[in-house]
């Protein structure tokens, strides 16, 4: 018997329907009647009684109620004797200028207790200020130690290629670097962000390949439009959007490698209650 199936059973209760009750919990109706019908059949016994136009509750049903209720209740206050010395609380995290999709999943997994400031700065400003104690952690890419410091793995991502609509190989779905040795590429200039520039100058060494340098790449947006309207050319950066920007002339591919590992940095020691939230909340 799971607190979770305890849950299912006295939403349908109190909203008189599984529909109802998967609205109030924010899922779908199938995962609540697997769940009840999970129950019945660890308990042996029905709950419900599906034959009319609203569920009722059986005999059964009825009896297991008030138990349900209260166990839900002494796991509420189990939960809030561990993590109230986080009741407004807050979190300071450092974050990129573009953090990317998988930041927000991550934070919805803390306690709703803990309040969350996320600070955006660039990479060694955000070191240095987990390292003096003005950020609680942070959230970096291409970076896995420093002095002071620990890291946690918390994600890898692929990289994303745009290149032009009509190429030939806009339409491939996932790519490999040696299939874009020909066509000129744009990168910024290392000293603009080391880490990556060497990640993929890297990564294009490794497959043999040495593209001839497109236009600087300045910011996504005017690379992309740059992309669409001046000659063949393609370039590459973190996947921090839920939808690609739809520019018209411009098509995405997946690139099978290299792959961006981003880790949590805090500083070196015990960690304290906030960074160990943080840390459970790791996918």
């Amino acid at each position: 018997m799971e607190l979770r199936q305890l849950a299912y059973f006295v939403a349908v209760a109190d909203e008189g329907g599984f529909g109802r009750a998967a609205e109030r919990l924010h899922i779908v109706q199938p995962a609540v009647s697997q769940q009840v019908s999970r129950l019945e059949r660890e308990l042996g016994a029905r709950l419900f009684d599906r034959s009319t136009r609203h569920v009722r509750l059986t005999e059964a049903g009825e009896r297991l109620l008030p138990e349900a209720r209260e166990v839900l209740a002494a796991a509420e206050r189990a939960r809030r004797a561990v993590t109230a010395h986080l009741e407004g609380a807050t979190l300071r995290l450092g974050v990129s200028r573009a953090p990317g999709t998988r930041l927000y999943p991550m934070l919805d997994r803390l306690d709703p207790g803990l309040r969350v400031r996320l600070s955006k700065q660039g990479l060694a400003e955000r070191l240095a200020a987990v390292r003096s104690g003005d950020l609680d952690a942070a959230l970096v890419r291409l970076v896995d130690s420093a002095p002071g410091l620990e890291f946690f793995p918390a994600w890898t991502e692929p990289l994303v290629v745009a290149l032009p609509a009509g190429h030939p190989l806009a339409t491939a779905g996932t790519l490999g670097l040696a299939q874009l040795g020909d066509l000129p590429v744009r990168l910024a200039p290392r000293e603009r962000n080391p880490s990556f520039h060497d990640l993929v100058t890297g990564a294009l060494a490794r497959a043999g390949v040495d593209p001839p340098r497109g236009p600087a790449f300045t910011g996504l947006h005017d690379t992309l439009i740059d992309l669409a309207a001046g000659p063949p050319s393609w370039t590459l950066f973190y996947p921090v959007f839920d939808e690609l920007p739809p520019i018209r002339g411009v098509a995405y591919a997946g690139l099978d490698e290299p792959e961006v590992l981003t880790h949590l940095a805090v500083p070196s020691g015990p960690p304290t209650a906030k960074v160990r939230q943080l840390l459970a909340a790791l996918p």
